[in-house]
């Protein structure tokens, strides 16, 4: 195997021939019956191929959007440290080259769970800026005792 083939798996499939009996005893229709089975096997395997295709496509077309939106405008550098679960989904969008950096796939990752957590985050914002009027409040209130 030659090098630039490297991590191809080379599969020969056979021809196999089967040859009729004579002699009327039925195993003819038993084998007839038995390559339609596999045919009808063969044809709904590909089926289910195409589909599952289809579904991957489609999915790649989502997290390309979605990849858009995340990497627009980085003009913020964050410094983070993650375990070794996180920097493996990091470095598996790198490897199916879906982002092309740990930084891409990061982004990407924190993007998206913003979008997937918007209620809570909406929430938390609430409270926030609850927070900072009663801060507010409470610095005019030792303004005004002085």
């Amino acid at each position: 195997m030659a090098d630039k083939d490297k991590g191809v798996e080379e599969v020969v499939v056979e021809e196999t021939v089967v040859e009729e009996p004579t002699g009327g005893d039925g195993v003819t229709s038993a084998a007839s019956d038995t390559v339609g089975a596999a045919g009808k096997t063969l044809n709904e395997a590909g089926k289910t191929i195409n589909v599952a295709f289809k579904q991957v496509e489609k999915q790649m077309g989502n997290i390309s959007k979605a990849l858009g939106s995340a990497l627009q405008d980085r003009a913020n550098v964050v410094m983070v440290r993650v375990n070794d679960d996180s920097l493996h989904y990091l470095d598996i969008l790198v490897e199916a080259d879906i982002t092309k950096s740990r930084s891409e796939s990061a982004a990407f990752l924190i993007n998206e769970g913003i979008k997937a957590n918007e209620t809570l985050f909406n929430k938390i914002r609430d409270v926030a800026d609850q927070i900072s009027a009663l801060k507010a409040q409470l610095r005019e209130a030792v303004v005004h005792e002085e």
